[in-house]
């Protein structure tokens, strides 16, 4: 389905100015004011990065690898939570606790609706990737901004989608970094750490989580189109 037919189809406004935004390059979800992810709706807007494919293959895996570790209710912590939708797709699909955290207080207003909205109790909190955090997970799963300034990325996102949560520092690696070496302090004794990465990441991040986690299991998973895209940390 194109763009324009997806506005014919699911835009409810005035479909003419509709059209016009579109041309302007406008995100369809962001004029439709709603995305599908993992077959539920989340409303979306500047505010929060447009879910993508490579992340419901994200909450797809982490969602398998939790119902193959854990046969009790499980404290799940996702940072960087932008609209919600992994938070509100594990919460839907796994017997869970949600913790969801931003830095974008816009964001977590966003956030809050699509809970309200898919009918589920979500702990949201408002910070810096792990500084709010008081208690233990099992597991830990973040999408976090990791595209490096330098790099050129498609103009339809760069001029309309939040900055904050594309970019980061250190060649696009501080979120990770910053997470990943201080995680321990959070991670109950059995833990899932569940990331999506940049595609060239993989091999600097499975050795730099080796530091931090040298008892856990790393590994690197590709995407369906074959790029390195995941990074798991589990340990038993």
């Amino acid at each position: 389905m194109t763009d324009l037919e997806y506005l014919k189809r699911y835009y409810d406004g005035n479909l003419e100015e509709a059209e016009r935004r579109l041309q302007n390059g406008e995100p369809v979800q962001y004029i439709v004011g709603n995305v599908d992810f993992y077959g539920y709706c989340f409303e979306v807007n500047r505010n929060v990065l447009i879910p993508r494919f490579e992340t419901e293959e994200l909450v797809e895996k982490t969602i398998e690898k939790c119902k193959k570790k854990f046969v009790s209710k499980i404290d799940i912590v996702d940072i960087g939570t932008g609209s919600g939708c992994i938070a509100i797709t594990l919460k839907k699909e796994i017997s869970s606790n949600i913790t969801a955290v931003d830095i974008s207080k816009e964001a977590i207003e966003v956030a809050k609706k699509n809970a309200q909205n898919s009918q589920v109790e979500i702990e949201f909190l408002h910070g810096n990737l792990l500084e709010q955090l008081t208690k233990k997970y099992d597991v830990l799963i973040s999408n976090p901004p990791y595209i490096d300034r330098k790099e050129k990325i498609m103009e339809i996102v760069k001029q309309n989608e939040p900055e904050i949560a594309l970019y980061a520092e250190h060649h696009g690696l501080y979120c990770y970094e910053e997470i990943l070496k201080n995680a321990s302090k959070i991670m109950k004794d059995k833990y899932l750490l569940a990331f999506e990465i940049g595609s060239m990441q993989g091999d600097y991040l499975k050795t730099y989580a080796r530091k931090y986690f040298p008892e856990a299991t790393i590994t690197v998973e590709r995407d369906l189109q074959g790029r390195v895209r995941f990074l798991f940390i589990d340990k038993d």
